[in-house]
């Protein structure tokens, strides 16, 4: 399966309101049709067969059919509210999540959206989306929340989860998901904690990575390590049983935001133009300067191994 999401370290950097639970009564408002679209905060990104699919603030939806080069809004998008997390599982059938709740299904590749879920008096907000195959998926967010379906998101069943060691209950903020090959998943979380589910999300347990700060990002790595970005630069290599967590030596302490896996190649990407690489499956890893210090939030790899790369202004200029 071929998508990667970027994580909500990215709402703090545009300054949304990350705990808006006593916000106003929510008035479904859809989506406008901007001609600087391609500059709103783009807060993830995925890919459905070959388009690429980023979702971002104000409900903006961008489409590209040429890896990149050029950008175009979906052309239906019921909510205005910020998009935090997408997930496909072919060419046409995706799901993205967001604020207040919100769960939104595509069944033409994005062009057009549908909600499926929405909280309309608690803006309780949802930051990741993974979906296993056309009827399984979880979604992730505030407080420990975790939604699972069954039937390709037309019920959604609140899983409970157990306080994490040394808490009294499960109050943590989920903010990324990633998977493996063999449908095992991850939750990134506060405090240092790695949520894991072999399920689909129905029950999960904790692994400590021995870090405390909040891990806003994670991926599989190609040998099965895991890998996990957290703030102030944070990289942490470990297995996946969550053992043998060490720190990947970084100089930046931007938050890492999104990381980007294909084969041996690796991209971390974060707040204040955090870019760290690797060639060789996560061995080594080498800091990439940036100019402007622009905070990035989602990372894709084309094809030809070229990133895509996301920002608080939107799209960033394809590097050919």
């Amino acid at each position: 399966m071929k998508f990667r999401v970027s994580f909500t370290a990215a709402l703090l950097a545009a300054g949304l309101p990350l705990m808006s639970l006593q916000a106003a009564p929510l008035q479904a408002v859809p989506a406008v049709q901007a001609g600087n679209a391609t500059q709103a905060t783009m807060l993830a990104a995925g890919w459905a067969g070959e388009r690429v699919v980023a979702v971002g603030d104000h409900g903006v939806v961008l489409l590209s059919d040429d890896q990149g080069r050029q950008w175009r809004q979906a052309r239906s998008v019921p909510l205005s509210t910020p998009l935090t997390g997408v997930s496909f599982v072919d060419a046409r059938h995706g799901w993205a999540v967001g604020h207040w709740g919100a769960i939104l299904s595509t069944a033409d590749g994005g062009e057009s959206w549908q909600v499926q879920r929405l909280s309309s008096e608690e803006d309780r907000p949802l930051f990741a989306v993974h979906f296993f195959d056309a009827r399984q998926g979880v979604a992730v967010g505030l407080w420990s929340l975790v939604l699972t379906t069954e039937d390709g998101g037309k019920t959604w069943t609140e899983q409970p989860l157990q306080a994490p060691p040394g808490a009294k209950r499960a109050d943590l903020n989920l903010m990324g998901l990633f998977a493996d090959n063999h449908g095992t998943l991850y939750a990134t979380a506060e405090h240092g904690q790695v949520l894991r589910s072999d399920d689909q999300g129905k029950n999960w347990r904790y692994l400590d990575t021995g870090y405390e700060g909040t891990l806003w990002s994670g991926a599989v790595l190609a040998d099965g390590r895991l890998l996990l970005g957290g703030q102030r630069g944070t990289l942490l290599q470990g297995s996946a049983d969550g053992k043998a967590f060490r720190r990947v030596p970084t100089q930046g302490k931007g938050s890492v935001t999104s990381i980007a896996v294909a084969g041996a190649r690796i991209l971390a990407v974060g707040l204040d133009g955090l870019k760290v690489r690797s060639r060789d499956g996560g061995n080594s890893f080498q800091e990439a300067p940036s100019a402007d210090g622009l905070s990035l939030t989602a990372a894709l790899f084309n094809a030809d191994g070229t990133p895509l790369l996301f920002s608080r202004r939107g799209v960033m200029p394809r590097q050919e």
